[in-house]
């Protein structure tokens, strides 16, 4: 395959920058919205109102000094009144032009909440496989540019872009109409050669700006994925090393900014050189015109206006079109997000899951998490109602697995899972995941109060059913002892709290929700021995009329359980009783003494 040339480039950013319009359309002038229509007609109809008024007040300012020199009659207004009516023609633009603003407000507001909530929502949904391989800090600095862009977008390709086409055609017309074709032909020209170069610079500095927002983003992700893991580089006494890599990465962002600077140097002196010989040409075309009779010196002030006033919008389209290349680019990073595909969806028309008993069997299941590489090959068995089925066997046999493709994180390869007869992939997953609690080995909380991280388990749960619900999980008392009780924060993660506490508020948290199927993820693995001894307790009471399915490292945890599912490589090699797998000495035997003798050890 060719590699690509700058033209391809420029055409595939062109074709992204048209997509990207028809992205945001919609939100400017949605179906069945008719107030938002309304407010934008509104404001275009106050833009044209500005624009009209503001290139009519050169004129008045015109007549003013024609006025007050002598050279023609005096009107009616007289030099005093045209110079009022001068002013409030200003006071008067500029009154419409914020009019305008304030209706669009809204407009632009409601766009940019609904396009943050569409992407916010969308990252939700998307899959397991998208979030771990995501980068957090990145993530976010896409939405939040590509969010900002859109009001940006509207606004300025409005109320800059279009307003600027508008007063250019009218001042041109005047100019032609009023004085003759040259002047017409000098605007014209340093017009066009303006904004050539100012596209072409643009051009250039909108790579150079992309450059530096990629370097910015690795930046942020450095520095989000150091603070994320504080604790890990207290122990490894990283600190300088962090310091260094993220410096590392700012040095590049630095590099990219300076240069970004140079050209904006570059741009604006280019800019003013145009412009200004542009309005040199013109103000000594007309100082002649002055001098021969042809014109009054009213002309010229009113000529000088004229190019004053098209200078400072021109000023101003360097900036405004490469912010808008860059909004189109930015938002192009989070329509992409936006386009990402959801590996695991819901069928059209797919029911709620209907749970009665609760018996879940797995039919032949097989997945890997790249086809090259299977996890599970075959796995078959099945879990009664209200029966304690617990998954052991060494890392890598796909314990975890069979449980993310229980709350159908991933659809499995090949094969079925079922709950009460109903395949995972039939039912809605907003169903399916309310019929499942998760207590997981590490339970991560939300920075807010103990009361708010139980209170997730059900939206709306009442004071009553959230102590309840701690006292079930034995940690009501521990909560009681707190200077501010269950209105205490939790810190980032959780990190104010021992691993024993945040595992209890998990399971609160777990049995407030009152589901019908528990999922045990090696809840209990990474706890010291005397608090896995209290918390077990409090996980034998939340299975109590549940059917629970243990994931286990520890096999003193599931001694007691009504069976036990050992796997290997993926395939179920035994499965029985405690007592009937030790008598039977294989492979769970092997386990169990090893873990025996290691407990000994220690």
């Amino acid at each position: 395959m060719p590699p690509e040339t700058s033209a391809d480039i420029a055409r595939e950013e062109r074709r992204s920058g048209l997509r990207t319009i028809r992205r945001v359309w919609p939100y400017l002038w949605p179906d069945g919205q008719v107030w938002v229509k309304r407010r934008v007609v509104i404001a275009l109809g106050l833009l044209l109102m500005a624009k009209l008024i503001a290139v009519g007040t050169p004129i008045l300012y015109k007549r003013a000094v024609d006025s007050l020199s002598g050279e023609v009659p005096d009107l009616m207004l007289g030099a005093v009144g045209l110079t009022i009516a001068y002013g409030l023609a200003r006071l008067m633009t500029v009154g419409f032009q914020q009019a305008r603003d304030g209706v669009f407000a809204r407009v632009g507001q409601r766009a940019l909440r609904q396009l943050a909530l569409e992407t916010f929502t969308h990252i939700h949904r998307l899959s397991l496989r998208y979030h771990i391989s995501r980068k957090t800090g990145g993530l976010s600095r896409i939405i939040e540019r590509g969010v900002k862009g859109v009001e940006f977008l509207l606004r300025f390709l409005l109320f800059s872009v279009g307003p600027l086409i508008i007063e250019l055609t009218l001042v041109a017309a005047v100019l032609f109409f009023l004085f003759d074709v040259w002047y017409l032909a000098v605007v014209v020209l340093t017009i066009a050669l303006y904004v050539w170069f100012t596209f072409k610079v643009t051009e250039w500095r909108v790579r150079l700006r992309r450059t530096m927002n990629q370097q910015d983003t690795d930046a942020n992700q450095k520095a989000i994925d150091s603070l994320l893991n504080f604790e890990t580089v207290k122990y490894f006494g990283a600190e300088a090393r962090e310091a260094a890599r993220y410096d590392a990465a700012m040095k590049g962002y630095e590099r990219a900014a300076v240069k970004t600077a140079t050209s904006l140097a570059m741009l604006n002196f280019g800019q003013s050189f145009l412009i200004t010989t542009g309005l040199v040409i013109v103000m000594v075309m007309a100082a002649m015109g002055v001098q021969n009779g042809s014109l009054t010196v009213g002309d010229f002030v009113m000529v000088n206006a004229y190019m004053i006033q098209i200078t400072m919008p021109l000023n101003f389209l360097g900036t405004v079109y490469r912010e808008i290349r860059q909004s189109l680019v930015d938002m192009g990073e989070m329509f992409d997000l936006l386009d990402s595909p959801r590996d695991v969806t819901d069928k059209p028309g797919a029911p709620a899951i209907a749970v009665a008993g609760g018996v879940v069997a797995f039919d032949d299941v097989r997945f890997g998490y790249d086809p090259e590489r299977p996890i599970l090959k075959g796995v078959s068995l099945e879990v009664g109602a209200g029966q304690n089925v617990a998954l052991v066997g060494p890392s890598g046999s796909g314990k975890s697995t069979i449980g993310r493709l229980l709350f159908r994180f991933y659809d499995v390869g090949g094969g079925a899972i079922r709950i009460d007869g109903q395949d995972l992939r039939d039912v809605t997953q907003d169903s399916l995941h309310g019929a499942i609690g998760v207590v997981p080995q590490d339970t991560v909380l939300f920075n807010d109060t103990i009361r708010y991280n139980i209170a997730y388990g059900r939206d709306g749960a009442t004071e009553d059913e959230i102590v309840a619900a701690a006292q079930a999980a034995q940690i009501h008392g521990f909560i009681e002892s707190l200077p501010e009780g269950y209105d205490t924060q939790v810190g980032e993660r959780g990190l104010k709290l021992s691993g024993g506490e945040k595992q209890r508020v998990g399971i609160a948290r777990t049995l407030l929700k009152n589901p019908p199927i528990l999922l045990l993820d090696e809840a209990t693995s990474a706890l010291d021995t005397e608090t896995e001894a209290e918390i077990q307790t409090a996980l034998k009471r939340a299975g109590e009329g549940r059917t629970v399915i243990t994931i286990a490292h520890r096999l003193s945890t599931i001694a007691d359980a009504d069976r036990i599912v050992v796997l290997e490589k993926g395939e179920v090699v035994e499965e029985g009783t405690h007592e009937a797998l030790l008598a039977r000495g294989g492979r769970y035997a092997q386990l169990w003494a090893r873990q025996q003798a290691d407990r000994d050890a220690a």
